[in-house]
């Protein structure tokens, strides 16, 4: 965390080649290439990834219609293009709050640096739903795009026990699927499996073409990033151990994780808690998720406006070959929806 955004942020492994090609799983668009809008040469984060700076803020709570607790946390950033038939926008923003009733959300643009419109009938999945469930808060919504299904799949928690799925044709109207991920598939003292993201990825090993990423908490009260694998999407083999573990980066808790991958090797992206410096972190895990190669401080949390110590929960997507990344900015509870490039 420093005093503001600026060129000097980035402390590991500067040197990486900038200018080899990187992808985003699962993003809005194709491969991330490591330049800036005016076609200069961006600094290398740890990596090699781009590094990232603030542009603006994209969604604050005051200016939704949609707004029964004043928050809003967890971005996922989808491109249509190519997917959808009639989109209302060329790129997909899923948010939602968090506190009771939460609810997941959609705004809409053209462009990744927005505008965008809220959709006027949120929440397009709310913590009730019959016959399925009735919950406290439904929140934390990742929406893959499946292309073998052609369609637009939403993984979303709640309870924070409970993880689900539903699926969709146009990115709007979803049909309930299945409980996908619970506590109980975890080991015991497990309490919560929440903020989870599922990315197509190939794992021939564990014959996988999907891997999902996800918090894990337990009766220690450290937040852990914990991982699975699927053939299908639908049903998981979950791995009984932290991949990446708080007590690994010096931190209480850590979250909010996204797969990148770049030249065969798998990355995480995932947050730390304000009080241990509010960051975004990468570790590398390689090809098959054996690797363990903490590269520290991915992105720098201002002190000042908006991020007031604190980034969280990135989203990745391309426009014009530009990459760009989308993140909750602010204090738990208290922050909005930023875009950096």
């Amino acid at each position: 965390m420093s005093a503001s955004h600026n060129p000097s942020r980035r402390l590991f492994l500067r040197g990486a080649a900038a200018g080899s090609a990187l992808v985003a799983v699962g993003t809005a668009a194709g491969p991330v290439h490591a330049a800036t809008p005016d076609g200069v040469a961006a600094a290398a984060a740890p990596g090699g990834f781009p590094d990232y700076r603030y542009v603006k803020t994209l969604l604050t709570p005051a200016q939704l219609r949609y707004n029964p607790t004043g928050e809003i946390i967890f971005p996922c950033l989808r491109g249509t293009a190519g997917r959808l038939e009639r989109p209302l926008g060329r790129y997909y923003l899923y948010y939602a709050p968090h506190d009771a009733p939460g609810g997941i959300c959609l705004a809409y643009g053209d462009h990744i640096e927005g505008p965008f419109t809220e959709y006027p009938h949120n929440p397009v999945v709310a913590n009730v739903w019959d016959p399925h469930y009735a919950v406290s808060h439904v929140s934390s919504p990742h929406v893959m795009w499946n292309d073998s299904a052609q369609e637009m799949w939403l993984y979303f928690h709640g309870e924070n026990t409970t993880t689900r799925l539903a699926r969709s044709k146009d990115g709007v109207d979803f049909t309930y699927d299945k409980v996908v991920l619970t506590t109980a598939m975890l080991p015991a003292g497990t309490t919560e499996t929440s903020y989870a993201r599922v990315f197509p990825y190939e794992l021939p090993s564990r014959n996988a073409h999907f891997v999902m990423l996800f918090m894990l908490n337990n009766t220690t009260n450290h937040r852990d990033i914990h991982w699975g694998w699927s053939a299908d999407g639908r049903t998981w083999t979950f791995d009984q151990k932290a991949l990446v573990s708080h007590s690994d980066v010096a931190a209480v808790n850590v979250g909010g994780p996204h797969l990148l991958t770049r030249d065969g090797s798998a990355f995480v992206v995932y947050n730390k808690d304000k009080e241990s410096g509010g960051d975004l972190m990468i570790t590398e895990v390689g090809a098959d998720f054996t690797l363990r190669r903490h590269l520290g401080r991915f992105y720098d949390s201002s002190t000042g406006a908006p991020d007031n110590g604190r980034s969280a929960s990135p989203s990745f997507g391309t426009e014009g070959g530009v990459p760009y990344m989308v993140y909750e900015s602010g204090e738990r509870l208290q922050g909005t929806i930023a875009v950096a490039r």
